[in-house]
C-alpha cells in the first residue's frame, strides 16, 4: 500500500486576520455570526434561522429595488417556509461613473437587518465595506490578457474607496498576491504581479488523439482496399504485405491515440483539483467575516472531470455555508472554437470509431460505454457549463462571450452593495447533512431572482470556533452531523487507529488508519450497466483536548463492480490512510465510515498521544500490533512512509481482537529515534494483564541509521497467551534519557 494523497484542505487564509482589522479598524474584530457558518444559506448564532440574500433584476437587467416581504415566496426542498424577517440591504456607493443609487425603501420595511446576523458593535451589511476577493486561475497568454483589461476596469470604474480587496492566484497551490488591502496602489499593484505571476504550463493531448485516430481510420480505409484486391492478380502478395504493414502500424496509432486520451484526462484531473483546492481555500477562509462577500473568478473554464466532480460540488456547499457569492469571468473572452465545438468533433468521432467497430468480430459494449464517458467528460469542457453553474448555485452570474468586463463589473458591483435579505425558520430543523434545496420566487411578474440554490444542513458553528474551522465537502456532511450530535452508531464493524512517529523533520507526524470489510456495504444493481454500486464515505475528524477540531481527513469512495466479480469485491477490505501534522498534545480521532445507499453508519473513535520532543532528544514512536507483512516491490522501496522498513510494509493491526487460531505470533512494531547515532539505545518490552507484569523482556536493538532512526520488528510467542485483555509497553534508554509507549490489545480463542 502507498502512502495515499491528503485530501486536507489548505487552512484559513492568514491574510484574513488583517482583513478582520481593516473591516472594524476601531474595534476587535468582531465575532463572526453564525450565517457565516452555515450551508449557503446560514444559521443565526442564537437560532436556527436561515439567512438568505436575494438579488432581483427586470426584464432589462436592472436592479429591482420596491419589493416588499409580501412579493417574495421561498421553499425549501418544496415546501413552503414562513419568512420571520425581510431587511433591504443599501450601501449607497458612486465609483467611476458606476452608480448604485439609494433603495427606495417600502414603507414600514426596516432598513437593517436582524439581529440574528449582527455582529458585536454593528449591524451587518449596512454601512459595511464590501469585502471582494480576486482569484486569477491558470490563465494562458491570451487569457491574462483579457483578465488583465477586466481587473482594470474594476479599478477604473468599479473600485469604492474603503473596498476590502485581496487578490490570489491559483496554479499548482494557492498563492496569496495580496492579503486583503484598501490600499488602491497596493491592489493596482498585486493585479499587475499576478498576470506577471510564472504558471505551469498544460498541454493539451485531445487534438493529438483525434489526429492519431482519424490516421488510423484512413489506415484501416487503405488496408481495406489492399485486402479486397489481394485475392488475385500478379499484385496479390505485394499487396497483402502493405495490407499486414498497414495493419500493425493501424495498432500503434491507436496506441498513441489511446496514450495521449489517458494522458489529458488524467492531466484535466490534477488541474481540476488544483483549481478547486484553491477556490475552496479562499471561500472557506471568507467565513469569518460577517454579511455577503464576494469572489470574481476568472478562468478560462474550470476543469472538472468525472474524479473532480465532487470536490467540484463542495466549493458550492462551502461558499454557502461561508454567505460567498461567486461571480466567474470567462477570461477566454470571444472564442472562435468552443468547448461544445469540440466535444461534438469528440462525439462524430467516436460514432465513426464505434461504427467501424461493428463490422469486426470481437468489438463488445465496452469500448461505447467508454466512448460515452470520453464524451460525456468533454462536454464539461465549455467553460460556461461549470463555470455558470458554480455561480448560479451560490447567487452570482458569469461573464462569458465578451472582450469586455464594463457591464459585468457595473453588475457585481450593484450586487455588492444592494440585495434583499430573508430570514427563515426551516420547517425540518433536523441536521442531518443532507442537502435542502432552496427557491425564491417573486409575485410581480417579470423578475428574475439570483440567490444561493441550497444547503448542507449542518448545526452552527461556536463564533469562537468558525474562523478556524475544517471546510465541510458535500460528501462529509452526514458524517460530520453525527459526530456534531455526539452520535456513536454502530452499524458496521469498523477499525481505527491513529499513531505517532515523532522524526526529527516532523515531530508531529501523525498517520491515521480506518479499515472495514466491503461486505458491508449496501450494493444495488443497476440493470443497464450488469454493475452493482456502492457509495460510502471516511472521515476522520481529530479533535484535540479541548474538543476543538483542529483537522479532517475523508475520502468518498462511489464503487461500481460488476456483477460476476461482486462475490469476490465483497471479500476484500477498504483501508484508508492519511497523515496529518499534529502539535505536542493528547487527540481523539472519530473516525466515520458512511454507506450511503444503505443510510446506515459506524463510528469507532481512537487516541494518540504526540510528545514534546527536544533538539537532539530521544524519541519514540507509537508501539503497533502487527496485522501482517507484505514484501515491498523493488519501486515502493525507500519510501517516505514510517511503516516501510527495508523490503518490507508493516501492516498495522487497527484494533479488532487477535485470534490465536489464527497467528502464532504477536507481532509488534516500534521506531526509536536516538540522540547518539554512535550506540543503540537499550529497550524493554513488557506484557501486562490487568494491572500484573507476565513477562519482562530486553530488546536488543540495532545502530542507529544516519538519521538517528531505528526501525524495530519483533513477536512474541501466542501459545502462552490466554485469552483477555492486554497491554504491551516498551520503553527505550539513550544518553540519560527514557521514553516509553504502551498499546492495549485483546486475544480471543
Amino acid at each position: 500500500m502507498k502512502n495515499a494523497a491528503r485530501l486536507r484542505m489548505p487552512g484559513a487564509l492568514t491574510a484574513l486576520v488583517a482583513l478582520a482589522c481593516l473591516v472594524a479598524p476601531n474595534q476587535a474584530a468582531p465575532n463572526p455570526p453564525e450565517d457565516a457558518k452555515q450551508p449557503l444559506p446560514v444559521f443565526g448564532a442564537e437560532s436556527s434561522l436561515v439567512l438568505l440574500d436575494v438579488v432581483a433584476r427586470d426584464k432589462k437587467g436592472n436592479l429591482v429595488r420596491d419589493l416588499t416581504a409580501n412579493d417574495f415566496e421561498v421553499y425549501e426542498d418544496g415546501r413552503p417556509q414562513d419568512v420571520v424577517a425581510f431587511n433591504i440591504i443599501d450601501n449607497e456607493a458612486t465609483a467611476g461613473g458606476i452608480r448604485v443609487p439609494s433603495a427606495q425603501r417600502p414603507s414600514g420595511e426596516t432598513a437593517h437587518p436582524a439581529p440574528v446576523a449582527a455582529p458585536a458593535g454593528h449591524a451587518p451589511g449596512q454601512g459595511e465595506p464590501a469585502v471582494i476577493a480576486f482569484v486569477f486561475d491558470r490563465l494562458s497568454t491570451e487569457g491574462r490578457d483579457q483578465a488583465n483589461k477586466a481587473a482594470h476596469i474594476y479599478l477604473s470604474k468599479g473600485y469604492v474607496p474603503g473596498d476590502v480587496v485581496g487578490v490570489f492566484v491559483v496554479d499548482q497551490t494557492l498563492h496569496t498576491v495580496l492579503p486583503f488591502s484598501t490600499d488602491l496602489n497596493a491592489i493596482r499593484d498585486a493585479f499587475e504581479h499576478a498576470f506577471m505571476f510564472a504558471q505551469t504550463a498544460f498541454a493539451t493531448n485531445r487534438q493529438e488523439a483525434r489526429g492519431k485516430t482519424a490516421h488510423a481510420m484512413q489506415m484501416e480505409d487503405d488496408m481495406n482496399k489492399l485486402q479486397a484486391t489481394a485475392g488475385a492478380g500478379g499484385g496479390a502478395s505485394q499487396a497483402r504485405t502493405q495490407a499486414a504493414a498497414l495493419g500493425a502500424a493501424i495498432v500503434f496509432t491507436h496506441m498513441q491515440a489511446s496514450m495521449a486520451r489517458t494522458f489529458d484526462r488524467l492531466e484535466r484531473d490534477q488541474q481540476g483539483y488544483a483549481s478547486t483546492n484553491g477556490l475552496l481555500a479562499v471561500v472557506s477562509g471568507l467565513k469569518a467575516l460577517p454579511g455577503r462577500k464576494t469572489v470574481v473568478f476568472f478562468s478560462e473554464g474550470l476543469t472538472v472531470s468525472s474524479a473532480v466532480e465532487e470536490q467540484f460540488r463542495s466549493i458550492s456547499a462551502v461558499a454557502n455555508r461561508a454567505n460567498v457569492s461567486v461571480y466567474a469571468i470567462d477570461a477566454g473572452g470571444l472564442r472562435v472554437h468552443s468547448g461544445t465545438q469540440e466535444a461534438r468533433e469528440e462525439l462524430n468521432q467516436m460514432t465513426e470509431r464505434r461504427l467501424r467497430s461493428f463490422s469486426r468480430p470481437s468489438a463488445g459494449g465496452g469500448a461505447l460505454t467508454r466512448d460515452q464517458e470520453r464524451a460525456e467528460d468533454m462536454l464539461r469542457l465549455n467553460p460556461a457549463a461549470k463555470l455558470g453553474e458554480l455561480a448560479a448555485d451560490t447567487g452570482g452570474f458569469l461573464v462569458t462571450d465578451t472582450n469586455d468586463a464594463t457591464d459585468g463589473f457595473r453588475r457585481i458591483q450593484e450586487e455588492m452593495r444592494f440585495y434583499y435579505l430573508l430570514s427563515y425558520a426551516p420547517s425540518n430543523s433536523e441536521f442531518d447533512g443532507t442537502y435542502r434545496s432552496i427557491s425564491v420566487k417573486v409575485k410581480r411578474k417579470g423578475i428574475k431572482i439570483f440567490a444561493r440554490k441550497g444547503y448542507l444542513a449542518l448545526p452552527p458553528l461556536p463564533a469562537v470556533a468558525a474562523a478556524a474551522a475544517v471546510p465541510v465537502r458535500s460528501f462529509e456532511a452526514p458524517a460530520v452531523a453525527l459526530l456534531d450530535k455526539g452520535a456513536h452508531p454502530s452499524d458496521f464493524p469498523i477499525w481505527a487507529r491513529a499513531l505517532s512517529f515523532p522524526e526529527p523533520a516532523r515531530r508531529g507526524r501523525v498517520p491515521i488508519m480506518v479499515g472495514m470489510s466491503v461486505g458491508n456495504l449496501t450494493f444495488q444493481e443497476d440493470v443497464n450497466d450488469k454493475t452493482y454500486q456502492a457509495d460510502f464515505s471516511v472521515v476522520a475528524s481529530v479533535r484535540d483536548a479541548q474538543g476543538t477540531e483542529v483537522d479532517r481527513m475523508s475520502q468518498h469512495y462511489p464503487l461500481g463492480i460488476p456483477a460476476d466479480k461482486l462475490a469476490a469485491a465483497k471479500q476484500g477490505d477498504v483501508l484508508f490512510f492519511r497523515e496529518t501534522d499534529l502539535a505536542p498534545g493528547s487527540y481523539t480521532v472519530d473516525a466515520v465510515a458512511y454507506d450511503a445507499m444503505g443510510k446506515k453508519a459506524s463510528v469507532q473513535k481512537t487516541h494518540v498521544e504526540v510528545p514534546a520532543v527536544h533538539d537532539h532528544g530521544l524519541a519514540l514512536s507509537s508501539l503497533a500490533i502487527l496485522k501482517r507483512v507484505e514484501k515491498l516491490s523493488a519501486e515502493e522501496q525507500g519510501g517516505d512512509n514510517p511503516f516501510y522498513v527495508g523490503e518490507t510494509f508493516m501492516y498495522p493491526d487497527l484494533g479488532a481482537p487477535l485470534h490465536k487460531s489464527a497467528s502464532r505470533a504477536l507481532g509488534f512494531f516500534f521506531t526509536v529515534y536516538s540522540p547518539d547515532p554512535s550506540q543503540a539505545p537499550t529497550a524493554m518490552i513488557e506484557l501486562e494483564k490487568g494491572g500484573q507484569v507476565l513477562a519482562k523482556l530486553p530488546l536488543t536493538l540495532a545502530t542507529p541509521d544516519s538519521n538517528g532512526r531505528i526501525q524495530h520488528a519483533a513477536a512474541i510467542p501466542m501459545d502462552k497467551i490466554e485469552p483477555g485483555e492486554y497491554t504491551l509497553k516498551v520503553t527505550v534508554a539513550s544518553a540519560g534519557q527514557t521514553a516509553s509507549r504502551q498499546t492495549h490489545f485483546v486475544v480471543e480463542s
